[in-house]
C-alpha cells in the first residue's frame, strides 16, 4: 500500500475547497417506500408530463402499474408507465430483466387501446425462467411448507443466472449468432440437468431467437453512452421509475420474502450506469395505509373488519397476479427505515381518500420487542414477527376527499394526518402529489403509432437469455 503524503498547508487548502458538483442534468427518481403497490405509476405520470426521458432501472414484468388516460386503462409491467407521454423517450436499463415476448406483447396490447395504429408482431412464448420459477415455488412448498409468493415470471431464476455468470445478454444475441447458439445450448443443458422435467426444444427456440434478434436490433443502444449523453448534453428532464419497493429490496427488504433486485436508490446507479452525484430529487411514494401481497411478516396488518374495509374501498388486487392484497394501518417505522436507505427529498402520499370513512385512524409509530422499544427495523424475520406495534390514534375526517386537488382542499383532520407523517419522518409531503385517486386522467390520448415509436431504447447489457426469456 503506497500513500502520498501531503503537507499541512496542502491538506488545509483541500479541506477548505468548496465541493462543487459537476455540471449536467440530474435524474428525478420515484421509489416505493413500502411493499409495493403504492401508486408509483400515477406519480410517474404526473412528473413525466414534461419529461424528456423516462427510465426503468431494475426488476422485470413482475411489477405492475395501471394508468388511466381519457377513460382508457393501460397496464404496464416492463415498460415505464411514463411512455404515455408521447414527447418522452423511454429507456430500459441494464438492471432490468426482460422477457422479450412479454415486452412486445405489452406494447401491442396497450397500443390497441389507443386511437392510433396497432403494433403487431408474431411472438412465440416459451416460459423457461417462468417454468423454473414455478418448479422452485413448488419445491419450497413441499420441502418447507411455505413458498415465497413469487409472481412466477422468472425474475429470480433470471437474476440467478446473472449472478452465476451463466446468463446470456442481448449484446451476445446481437453479435455472432453461431457463438450465441453454442452458449445457449450449454445453458439449456444446464437447466435440463438441474430440472429434468423441463422440455426444451433448443433448435426451435434458437430459430425464434434469431427472429427476435432482428426485431430488437434497431432498438438497442449502448446504455452507458446513452445515459452519459443524456446527462451531459442539452438540458433534459430525466425521470427514473423504480419497480417494486424498498421493503422488497434483495438486500434491505424483508428477506427472504423479497424480489431479486435492488429496488432502492442504489439500484438506479447500477441499473442505468450513472454516477451517484447525478441523482437529483428522490420521491418516496407512500400509500396512506399499508398493503402487502403474498407471504411475509406484516406488523400492522389488520385481519378484521378494518382490513376488509381497506381492501374493498382501495380495490386492493395486484395488477400482475390479481392476488388480493393484505391490508393494515400505516407503518411509519417501516417508512422511516425506507427513508434511511433512500434519503427521500419529498413524499408522495397516495390513496388518502380510502381513509375517508374512518372515525379514528391508527398509525404505527414504535416497535417493541420483549417489552422494550427497538430503534431499528429488524432484519431477521423471526424477530420482526415478534414485535408489537405502538400506535398513535389520530381523528378521522368522515367526509370525502375525492375532489381535493390542493392541500388546502383537504379537511383539517386530513391535513393533520399528512403533517403528522411529515413530522415523524422529517420529510415534506409534496403538496402537488397528494391524494391521487383512481381513475385520474393525466395525459391526452396517444397519437397514431405513438407508443411503439418511442418506447424502447435498450441497453445491450440488458438481457440474460434463457430460451426465449430475456433477462438481465
Amino acid at each position: 500500500l503506497c500513500a502520498r503524503q501531503r503537507s499541512p498547508a496542502s491538506r488545509a487548502r483541500l479541506g477548505s475547497a468548496p465541493h462543487v458538483l459537476p455540471a449536467g442534468n440530474r435524474v428525478t427518481v420515484v421509489l416505493g417506500a413500502q411493499w409495493g403497490d403504492e401508486g408509483k405509476g400515477k406519480v410517474v405520470d404526473l412528473l413525466s408530463l414534461d419529461a424528456d426521458l423516462v427510465c426503468r432501472c431494475q426488476g422485470g414484468n413482475n411489477a405492475g402499474h395501471t394508468v388511466v388516460v381519457d377513460t382508457v386503462e393501460y397496464n404496464f409491467h416492463l415498460l415505464p408507465s411514463g411512455v404515455i407521454n408521447h414527447n418522452a423517450t423511454a429507456f430500459i436499463g441494464n438492471g432490468v430483466v426482460i422477457h422479450l415476448p412479454g415486452l412486445f406483447e405489452e406494447a401491442e396490447k396497450n397500443l390497441k387501446k389507443g386511437p392510433g395504429e396497432s403494433f403487431s408482431v408474431s411472438i412465440w412464448v416459451f416460459n423457461f425462467h417462468q417454468a423454473v420459477d414455478g418448479i422452485q415455488e413448488h419445491q419450497r412448498q413441499q420441502q418447507g411448507g411455505k413458498n415465497l409468493g413469487t409472481t412466477k415470471k422468472g425474475i429470480g431464476p433470471a437474476y440467478a443466472s446473472k449472478a452465476s455468470r451463466t446468463g446470456l445478454r442481448i449484446c451476445d444475441l446481437l453479435a455472432d449468432f453461431n457463438e450465441f447458439s453454442k452458449k445457449f445450448k450449454v445453458l439449456a443443458q444446464q437447466y435440463k440437468t438441474s430440472y429434468p422435467t423441463l422440455n426444451i426444444d433448443t433448435e426451435a427456440e434458437l430459430e425464434q431467437l434469431k427472429i427476435y434478434a432482428e426485431k430488437i436490433r434497431p432498438l438497442v443502444k449502448d446504455g452507458v453512452y446513452f445515459m452519459y449523453q443524456a446527462l451531459h448534453g442539452p438540458s433534459k428532464k430525466i425521470l427514473v421509475e423504480g419497480a417494486n419497493a424498498a421493503l422488497l429490496d434483495i438486500d434491505f427488504g424483508t428477506y427472504p420474502f423479497v424480489t431479486s433486485s435492488n429496488c432502492t436508490v442504489g439500484g438506479v446507479c447500477t441499473g442505468l450506469g450513472i454516477p451517484p452525484h447525478y441523482i437529483g430529487k428522490v420521491y418516496g411514494v407512500v400509500k396512506a395505509y399499508t398493503t402487502r401481497v403474498g407471504v411475509g411478516t406484516f406488523p400492522t396488518e389488520q385481519n378484521n373488519e378494518i382490513g376488509e374495509t381497506l381492501q374493498t374501498r382501495g380495490r386492493e388486487f395486484g395488477v400482475t397476479t390479481g392476488r388480493k392484497r393484505r391490508c393494515g394501518w400505516l407503518d411509519l417505522v417501516l417508512v422511516k427505515y425506507a427513508h434511511m436507505i433512500n434519503g427521500f427529498s419529498a413524499l408522495a402520499v397516495t390513496k388518502l381518500d380510502i381513509l375517508d370513512t374512518f372515525e379514528e385512524i391508527k398509525v404505527g409509530v414504535e416497535y417493541h420487542l420483549d417489552g422494550k422499544q427497538i430503534p431499528y427495523f429488524p432484519a431477521n424475520q423471526e424477530l420482526l414477527n415478534k414485535v408489537t406495534v405502538k400506535y398513535k390514534d389520530l381523528p378521522g375526517w368522515r367526509r370525502s376527499t375525492e375532489g381535493a386537488r390542493t392541500f388546502d382542499d383537504l379537511p383539517s383532520e386530513a391535513q393533520a394526518y399528512i403533517r403528522f407523517i411529515e413530522s415523524y419522518l422529517g420529510v415534506p409531503a409534496n403538496p402537488g402529489i397528494l391524494n391521487l385517486q383512481s381513475p385520474v386522467t393525466l395525459f391526452p390520448p396517444l397519437p397514431p403509432g405513438g407508443l411503439i415509436n418511442q418506447i424502447l431504447q435498450l441497453s445491450p447489457f440488458t438481457g440474460w437469455v434463457s430460451s426465449i426469456t430475456f433477462s438481465n
